[in-house]
């Protein structure tokens, strides 16, 4: 959380780098950011099941890093409702604060892993509809992504590589 605001010049310079990046992932879901900390961050392969309950549903996607700097995403928000970030560590879940997305690796959030839960929702939202989030880092500026709606059963292929469609 330190860092946010010292850098007025290179947060306009990374502004500028988030309309000129592109990811892969599902069209639509795509979105990148450049940080002054050197972290290339980009976003794809995001969706959330339709959920079966009216105030709450899980989110998932995957963040990239092709900088050379690691980065961290300290949360989410979204005007749907309450978002948090969950970790699984033997099979067990907890909310955290941050998660750290390594230098050239990613950060993978899948059903059965690390995962977003919407709490508190407006609206429960249906298939084929999209809810925009917005994903804060600890060196990088804000990124916000159209999260589509899938299918309850919906099964993702291989993470990042989700370009069925479906």
């Amino acid at each position: 959380m330190s860092g946010r605001g010292t850098r007025p010049a290179l947060a306009v310079l990374a502004a500028a780098a988030v309309l000129a990046l592109a990811g892969c992932g599902d069209s639509g879901s795509d979105s990148g950011a450049s940080g002054a900390s050197g972290a290339e961050l980009s976003v794809g392969a995001a969706y959330i099941p339709q959920p079966v309950s009216a105030s709450m549903a899980a989110g998932f996607l995957t963040i990239t890093n092709e900088g050379d700097a690691d980065d961290e995403l300290t949360s989410v928000t979204s005007d749907a409702g309450d978002v948090t970030v969950h970790e699984t560590v033997d099979g067990t879940m907890k909310e955290v604060d941050r998660l750290e997305i390594p230098a050239h690796g990613r950060l993978v959030f899948r059903s059965g892993g690390n995962h977003l839960m919407f709490e508190k929702l407006k609206r429960q939202p249906k298939q084929g509809e999209s809810v925009t989030v917005e994903l804060h880092f600890a060196q990088s500026e804000p990124v916000t992504v159209e999260v589509p709606v899938k299918a309850a059963t919906y099964q993702p292929g291989d993470g990042h590589s989700a370009h069925t469609g479906n």
